[in-house]
């Protein structure tokens, strides 16, 4: 297995808490950070916009997205406008769909020809990937995000979905492929080996990047200790006849 930092694709954190991102800004293997409205609002935070204006004045040399939240395609477009403004690294979030499932395609296209860099996010299947290719500027910086991992979760296998959007979004050289939802440390070397070129990985799983190349067997003998050191803590019991006996 490669080494992490040997990989091409581009680590960024994906979490709404403050005080985690701050830290994680001091790893160099964090590139970037995502956020979207249900991590906002399960970090507690109740002001979206000092929240935002916060973390890009505390992380302001690394790209972070925040994502509209308004369902009608016009409050959509002056959102986004107003959060382009919020810095220099930031990524507007926009879904690939309303909730009524209206694609926000035109909208998409409207945004990127004004030199605004979207993160579109939402999309689980390659012919959304074909549309947003297909309206995205090729002087425009974007990102499409792909939820790799809730594709998996519905029993299909993501790799070769990911590799075909490496190659529909080829056309548009400043539009890079993001692996979203992961599941666990492995698939950032999924990730890179179909070409992404970035994936987002929630805090409770980075966390697990000390593990990479952990020697196996003495990770085995770590994991007895930790199954009977409960054990022995919980004054667990399983009654035998040699124990009886002793008695």
């Amino acid at each position: 297995m490669p080494a992490i930092e040997s990989l091409k694709v581009k680590i960024f954190a994906d979490g709404a808490d403050f005080e985690s991102m701050k830290q994680l800004a001091g790893n160099p293997l964090i590139k970037g950070f995502t956020t979207n409205p249900s991590l906002v609002k399960k970090a507690g935070v109740t002001d979206y916009v000092a929240f935002a204006k916060e973390a890009l004045a505390a992380i302001p040399h690394r790209p972070i997205s925040f994502e509209v939240f308004a369902d009608e395609l016009d409050e959509m477009e002056e959102q986004a406008l107003e959060i382009a403004t919020w810095g220099d690294n930031v990524n507007v979030k926009i879904p690939v769909t309303n909730s009524k499932g209206v694609s926000t395609a035109p909208l998409l296209g409207r945004l990127a020809a004004q030199g605004v860099e979207l993160n579109v996010t939402a999309i689980f299947t390659l012919a959304q990937v074909e549309e947003v290719a297909e309206v995205l500027s090729a002087e425009t910086p974007a990102i499409v995000s792909v939820f790799a991992g809730r594709i998996a979760d519905t029993g299909l296998d993501p790799v070769p979905v990911m590799a075909e959007a490496v190659r529909i979004l080829a056309p548009k050289p400043k539009a890079e492929l993001l692996w979203a939802s992961p599941r666990e440390i492995y698939n950032i070397f999924h990730a890179d080996s179909v070409g992404c070129h970035i994936i987002t990985v929630s805090h409770d799983v980075l966390a697990k990047l000390d593990l990479i190349g952990k020697d196996l067997s003495g990770y085995s003998l770590e994991t007895v200790q930790a199954f009977y050191k409960d054990a022995t803590a919980a004054g667990y019991r399983i009654p035998t006849r040699r124990a009886d006996a002793a008695e």
